[in-house]
């Protein structure tokens, strides 16, 4: 038992991390819950949920209560939060002090409904902040100085992109195209293409295995299995990168426009330092092949992958958990310029 604690954490649509000070990232888990519909209790959280995910009975249903970055179903995450801050990594104390990674332009309602999330599940304190924000910090960019930086954090449920200087975000957009829509172009494209219906399990092992952005110049190929539109019989087919970078071009598209339409509003200095310093893309979505490549082609500007995309916005939360004193006025600091 401790008297205080500071934890970190980046509430996920698909996965949530939680850092705790002096320890590190002690929580990776799939931010799924599943309940039983009889009884309204929760039968498992995290890894468990995720493999009942679109294979339950019908008494039984595997649910992500967080869409698009924003709490869908307050009671599922309140019991899969509490279910996590219960790990035998994070210790009980009397003051728990949490920051938490946020997506840009969250209304007051939605940030006030993680803070109460938060303390019904035992917080004392709670501190938000920007997802772009943690991300940047996540990856020990220099943005206290009057100079820019572009992140774009592509998650499951949302892609957030900021351009951030001076330890604040200058202008940002959120987009619901992400990690979660790309799965449902891939579906689609299966069910109208090559007449199989598939779940998300397998079109997210389709995206991982032969998705890409561009050309890669190896031939990436997946066994898949499902359910053929016809008869409803099983069927077994090969996908090919081909066609997955085909049902790929328009979301996209929609995310190299909006990174346009967000350059185009901020103030031409920060667009030259942007130019210098060029972007930084984190999250799961920047690990889709090539789409670096596409982003530095369309825009003109260079593109770099940050170290371990998949848990800076975990990282960034935890650096400010180490140094909170000396990093406390990022925090709860929204900008009031944004893209709709």
């Amino acid at each position: 038992m401790i008297f205080k604690k500071f934890i970190g954490i980046d509430l996920g649509t698909d996965t949530t991390q939680i850092y705790l000070k002096g320890v590190g990232v002690v929580v990776n888990e799939p931010t799924i819950v599943a309940f039983n519909n009889r009884t309204d209790r929760v039968v498992a959280v995290g890894s468990e949920a995720k493999k009942m995910l679109s294979r339950t009975p019908s008494h039984i249903t595997a649910i992500r209560p967080i869409s698009n970055g924003v709490i869908a179903d307050f009671d599922m995450v309140k019991e899969m939060l509490q279910h996590f801050l219960k790990n035998e990594k994070i210790p009980w104390s009397w003051m728990t002090h949490t920051i938490v990674s946020v997506p840009t332009n969250l209304t007051e309602v939605e940030r006030k409904s993680v803070e109460d999330l938060l303390k019904e599940s035992g917080a004392n304190t709670v501190h938000l902040i920007e997802q772009p924000l943690a991300a940047a910090f996540g990856s020990r960019l220099d943005i206290n100085m009057p100079s820019a930086f572009l992140v774009v954090d592509i998650g499951a449920g949302t892609t957030d992109m900021a351009i951030i200087s001076m330890n604040g975000v200058v202008v940002s957009n959120r987009l619901k195209i992400a990690g979660d829509f790309l799965n449902n172009e891939i579906i689609k494209g299966v069910r109208d293409e090559l007449r199989l219906h598939i779940g998300e399990p397998t079109a997210e092992e389709i995206k991982i295995a032969v998705g890409s952005a561009i050309p890669t110049g190896e031939r990436l190929e997946l066994v898949i299995r499902g359910r053929d539109v016809g008869n409803g019989l099983p069927r077994e087919i090969t996908i090919r990168d081909t066609q997955v970078r085909m049902w790929l071009v328009r979301p996209l598209k929609l995310v190299i426009e909006a990174l346009k339409d967000l350059i185009e509003s901020a103030p031409p200095e920060l667009v030259g330092d942007i130019y210098k310093n060029g972007m930084y893309f984190c999250g799961g979505g920047s690990l889709l092949r090539g789409i670096d490549q596409v982003a530095e082609k369309e825009i003109g500007v260079n593109v770099q992958i940050v170290e371990d995309p998949l848990a800076c916005v975990a990282r960034g939360t935890g650096l400010i958990c180490e140094q909170f004193e000396e990093h406390k006025h990022l925090l709860n600091n929204f900008s009031r310029l944004k893209l709709n």
